[in-house]
């Protein structure tokens, strides 16, 4: 069985490397070529340490994602999240590889972000909101920045100290960037993302401006939610998967309307990628990107990882 540790994982991935097998697994996702598993989600003797296994298939990857958050790490100097792919041998159904892949799939997510922001959000946009202010939030804010010419960022967090650590990092990136309160980054925000755990909307629907890209990069479990329901119903939906999003991401709030024909179902992304959908349909039109987090993106992502590590010799076999 072949290993790649997590320092080998993080030095060998790149901005590059995630779009190009973001770009393949969501065209995978759209066009019927792979199956998506149902999410399991779990926790430990402590509820507060919890797991998702996320599992698909493709004509050639088969495996899952282990994505874990314990609580307490930040008091043991650890990260709280981490991420571990397993992948099979298609021939004999044993372990292949396993892939320690946390700042691997940090990276992954926020090219889901910058694929939704190049091919939905408006050319010209050049001001960002942000809302979280962890180190996801802080990648999120770096695959925007280029994608789009973004001239300034408004930081919103709950935490005030958190939140002047994410501008700082994004004033040595060389962007303006300030703390704002919710109202006041969506009224002036040409793109808005979220990266957090929230359970009820992270702003008012009427403080969103005809025009902007909201990409909400939070909701993979039932009940979580960072957007509005009112805005979801006026605005052009689109995700990575839409019968996850449904059951686990931020649509699953309007899944019962786009059910009941009240409002259009989701696109997925990969349709547009693949041509099959504009995407954008007016300069007005507010656009949501839901990403729930696909299970093709890290297989293939740990296809990209394992030829490249190969190539260098970083392979460990155990």
């Amino acid at each position: 069985m072949r290993f790649i540790s997590e320092t080998t994982s993080r030095r060998l991935v790149d901005q590059a490397m995630t779009m190009e097998t973001t770009r393949q697994a969501l065209i995978a996702a759209a066009d019927g070529s792979s199956e998506l598993f149902r999410v399991v989600h779990g926790h430990a003797a402590d509820a507060g340490n919890r797991f998702s296994i996320k599992s698909g298939s493709t004509k050639n990857h088969t495996g899952l994602k282990i994505g874990s958050y314990w609580h307490a790490n930040g008091q043991l100097g650890l990260p709280c999240h981490s991420s571990c792919i397993l992948v099979f041998d298609e021939r004999i159904g044993r372990l292949d590889a396993v892939i320690e892949a946390s700042r691997a799939n940090v990276y992954r997510t926020a090219a889901a972000d910058a694929w939704a922001v190049e091919l939905l959000s408006r050319p010209d946009s050049t001001r960002l909101a942000a809302f979280g202010a962890g180190a996801q939030a802080h990648f999120e804010c770096l695959a925007v920045m280029k994608m789009r010419p973004i001239s300034h960022v408004a930081v919103v967090n709950r935490d005030a100290g958190r939140a002047a650590e994410l501008v700082d990092k994004l004033r040595e990136e060389g962007v303006a960037a300030e703390v704002k309160s919710a109202d006041e980054a969506c009224a002036q925000a040409d793109i808005i993302i979220t990266a957090t755990s929230a359970r009820s909307p992270l702003f008012e629907a009427g403080a969103v401006k005809p025009g902007t890209h909201v990409s909400l990069m939070g909701a993979d479990a039932v009940g979580k939610q960072e957007a509005p329901v009112e805005l979801l119903r006026r605005a052009e939906l689109f995700c990575d998967y839409d019968i996850q999003s449904y059951a686990i991401g931020e649509f699953q709030h309007v899944a019962d309307d786009v059910r009941g024909h009240a409002i259009p179902a989701a696109v997925n992304l990969g349709d547009v990628l693949a041509g099959r959908h504009p995407g954008r349909t007016r300069d007005d039109a507010i656009t949501v990107f839901d990403s729930s987090g696909l299970v093709l993106q890290d297989l293939f992502l740990a296809a990209a990882l394992l030829e490249k590590a190969g190539a260098e010799g970083e392979v460990s076999v155990l």
